[in-house]
This record gives structure tokens, sequence and C-alpha cells, in this order.
């Protein structure tokens, strides 16, 4: 299992790791910078960069002790190397100041904000950002910003970019660009980023993706830390997804409810992928004047006419079906008729799209008639609807750090809802009301861009229900979903509509084995 550890985590594991005596902060910072090195050498090889030129920009912290490693083991190298320092040499930590001063035998340190402009402008090379780590808590300001800007120019334009741990403006833990009073946000913007130990979760959340570049992560040698607050990075489904035989009853009944006439569509995509998933058997329902229609489109998929709630509630009373969607297509007036009954009745339960919309005057409503095999799946503005507190404060400038994160969010809607929530996005976020959460991100060699589709959020809450059907439970459901919903999608690649998500599946499911 990959964990996403906050800044104050890292800082734990490091603390325990020198605590124990297995390694020193010394032996942390010159395994850090070599495993920079290492990283750059291998993304850009010497072919790539033939001059062998790089500028380190050092913070005034243990990040620009890094710095000083990366610098040192590249003039090692023979490369022309330019190191730049922000603040005083006699106020660095005491590792940072030793790497300083093995730097300082080798060549010069040039000041922060430039005493003199980088001689090695033009033609092409690396920029190596060591200004800030991942325990940055302000923007930056009119002093730093104006650094990271000229790298931005022209004459840079052929230069690859590498942050040390963190790209400097990013907050670790949010993935937020953090502001500087009322001066625009800056933000070192990297071609690669290498961290240590572990990923954090800036690097997956909101803006992290986009201005960290690639991501590697390097050893340095700290032991496995247990945090049991911490994010799980979700890397597979996480539960067994093949069939051993059976009847089809053995498997589950989903049972999916769908609009009226002319909006059907999005409940028969949800309906599909409940079947392709491994539903023993999937049911529609749908109210008189859709019927035809439903009818026209459906093979293996079943229907039933359910105009009411009393109906819903005569339907639900064969306790074969084990699992109800709700909320594609359905409609807001329909919504606020069903969902109660539904949610009366008991079973495994998600609402997506409508029957989340259908709350949003009044979500106490909703949260009192919720239980704890319901998953709600909301993207940011059904979220903000049910959830306008949490929501605000994820809008709007980050002031300061560590930043309220969509962790911290999906945690505190759980929290409240007493149930599973996936708050959707390129960096999808599972958190049950127990604080368990774990981070999906479609991003860096997972990034499925495709996904932003009509009809692909009406899939991924089909996908939830089926596995539902199949006996997991609402957390379980929900991560694998999103996982096998991104899997479909780079199954299928560039031109990807939502009907093709639930028939890359099979192909999917081969693949992982099942």
């Amino acid at each position: 299992m990959s964990v996403l550890l906050t800044a104050a985590q890292m800082r734990a594991a490091e603390h325990a790791g020198m605590a124990s005596g297995a390694v020193s902060g010394a032996e942390l910072m010159e395994r850090a910078g070599q495993g920079v090195v290492a990283a750059l050498l291998k993304t850009w090889p010497n072919s790539e960069v033939a001059a062998r030129r790089a500028i380190v920009l050092c913070g005034p912290g243990n990040n620009g002790g890094d710095g000083f490693v990366i610098a040192r083991l590249l003039h090692q190298r023979d490369w022309q190397v330019e190191l730049f320092l922000l603040g005083d040499s006699s106020r660095l930590p005491a590792d940072a100041r030793l790497n300083h001063d093995r730097w300082n035998a080798l060549g010069k340190v040039g000041a922060l904000p430039f005493d003199a402009p980088p001689r090695l402008s033009g033609g092409e090379g690396v920029v190596i950002d060591a200004l800030f780590g991942t325990g940055l808590t302000r923007g930056l300001g009119a002093e730093v910003a104006p650094i990271l800007a000229r790298f931005e120019a022209a004459g840079y334009a052929d230069w690859h970019r590498v942050a040390v741990d963190l790209p400097s403006g990013l907050c670790a833990d949010s993935g937020r660009v953090l502001a500087a009073g009322d001066s625009p946000a800056a933000v070192f913007r990297a071609d690669l980023t290498v961290s240590f130990h572990s990923a954090k979760p800036g690097h997956f959340l909101a803006q992290g993706p986009e201005v960290c570049g690639a991501l590697e992560v390097v050893d340095i040698g700290l032991a496995a830390a247990s945090f049991a607050e911490a994010a799980e990075l979700v890397t597979d489904p996480g539960l067994p997804l093949g069939k051993r035989g059976g009847h089809k009853f053995d498997h589950g009944h989903a049972l999916i409810l769908s609009g009226g006439f002319g909006r059907t569509g999005a409940a028969r995509l949800a309906a599909r992928a409940a079947l392709r998933i491994g539903a023993g058997l999937v049911t529609l329902a749908v109210p008189g004047a859709a019927q035809m229609e439903v009818a026209a489109q459906i093979t293996a998929l079943m229907m039933r006419r359910v105009e009411t709630a009393e109906a819903l509630a005569q339907l639900l009373e064969d306790r074969r079906l084990n699992a109800v969607c709700l909320g594609p297509g359905l409609g807001i007036e329909r919504a606020r008729m069903l969902v109660p009954e539904a949610l009366r009745a008991g079973r495994a339960t998600v609402l997506d799209a409508d029957a989340l919309s259908a709350f949003a005057g009044d979500p106490e409503a909703l949260f009192t008639a919720l239980h704890a095999d319901c998953v709600l799946t909301p993207h940011g503005g059904e979220f903000a609807r049910l959830f306008p507190d949490l929501a605000r404060h994820l809008a709007g400038p980050l002031q300061s750090g560590p930043g309220f994160s969509r962790i911290d969010a999906a945690r505190a809607a759980a929290a409240r809802a007493g149930c599973t929530v996936l708050l959707k996005g390129p960096d999808t976020v599972i958190a049950a009301p127990d604080g368990t959460v774990c981070v999906h991100a479609a991003a860096y060699g997972r990034a499925a861009p495709w996904l932003a589709t009509a009809g692909a959020g009406d899939v991924l809450a089909g996908l939830i229900c089926g596995l539902l059907a199949r006996g997991a439970g609402a957390y379980q459901a929900a991560r694998a979903a999103a996982f096998l919903h991104v899997e479909a999608a780079r199954c299928i690649g560039p031109g990807l509509i939502a009907e093709d998500l639930p028939e890359a599946l099979p192909a999917v499911l081969r693949g992982l084995g099942a």
C-alpha cells in the first residue's frame, strides 16, 4: 500500500529515523541529493543536456541543503554549476550549513535576489528549485516571485526544470498554490519533481500534478512509518473481482432508477456498467412514459415500471434487490419522491447527480435519512450544494499552509453524512465516516483526460452499484470503482465516449487477472 504523507507526517518519519540512530540528518540530505541527480540523469541523459549546465536555487532551510548536495554531485560529474542562496548562510540549519561549506570549497555561492544575473542563460540546461520544500506555509512574496519569473523568460525556454521534493510555492498538504497577500500567487513550474520516501498529498491534489510535471519518489533509507490518519494512494482495485461460478443471484441484483422519457440514457449507462462489473442481474426502474424508450435499448438488462414511492417500496419488498442507484438522469422532482423511500429500504445505495441536487436546499433532510451502506458521489458543484461550508474552505486563494485540502473536505463530509463520500475529479477522494480516506488521481502516468465527457460519471455510479450488489462494502466499492473507471478510460484512450467505458471492462478485468 502506498500512502501520502503530509508535511507534518514526513517530519515525524524523519525525526523517528534520526532518533532511532538508524540514519543521521546529514545522511538523509546526502541520499536526497543523490536521488535527485539520479532521477535527473535518468530523465534527461547527457545526450539531452549536452552542455551539462545547471543553475541551483537554494533556500534557507534543509531543502536548500539538498540543493548544495545536488550542486556538488553535478560538479563532480563535470557539469557547469551556478548556485544561488536565499538568505544568510550563517543561519542555515546545521546539516545544510555543512553542505554549504562543502560546496563553497568548489564554487561560488551567489546571493538571491540575484546579486549578478546567472551567466548560463540561453541555450539549454537544468534549473533546480531547492528553495522551499514541504514545510512552506506562506506564499512566495515580492522577494522570491521575481526569482522564479526570471526562469520563465524566453532565454530559458529550452531549459529543463527540476523541483526538489515539491515545487516552491505549492502547499504540500493540499496541492494548492500559496498566495502572498494581494500579490499574484507564484509557483515554480517543474518538468520533474523528485520527492523523498513517500509522495505527498500535494503531488496529486488540486494544482499539484500541473506544476510538478513528472513525479519521481526516491528511497532515502527511512523505515516505513505507520500513520493511521494518512491517506492511501489508490494503485489497484483493492478487492477481488473474479467470479467463482454459482447462480446469477449469488452475485447480487442491482436496481437502477431512471428518469422520464428522453432522460433515460444516464440510467442505462449506469445499469450497463453495473452488469459489466459483475452484478448477477440489473433491473432498470422506469416511469411508464419511458418504458418504450428503454425497452428499445436494452437486452440483458431488465425493466420494471416504477412511477411512485409506493411502487418503489413494493418493488423493494423483493430482498434479492440488494443494491440501488438513484440520480443519473432521474430528475429533481422524481429524486425528491424516490430517494427517501429507497433509503428507508436500507439497501446498499448509491446517490449521484439529481439524487444529490434534489436536497441542495435542505441537506440535513438527506443526511438524517442516510445509513452506513450509502455512497454519495458528488462532483464539485454538487458537493458545494450539500456541504457549502466545506466547499468555501476549498475556494479562493490559500493564504497560509498547511492548506485545507480535498482530503480534509471529503473526510469532514463523510463524517457529517455518516456514509462514504466519493468527491469526483481528476483527484478523486474517497472517504469513510470513520476517517479512512484514499486518493485516486488520474494524473502523471494514469492521466485520463478523456473522462471529461458526458455520461462518464453515470458509469462510475453504476460501477459502484454493481460492486455493492456483489457484496463489496461501501468504501471498498467506491475505491475499486474509481480505479476501474480510469483503467477503462486508459484502455480506450482519445476519442472515448461514455458508452465505451462498460465495453472496456472485460479487457481491464482480464488484465487484472479477474
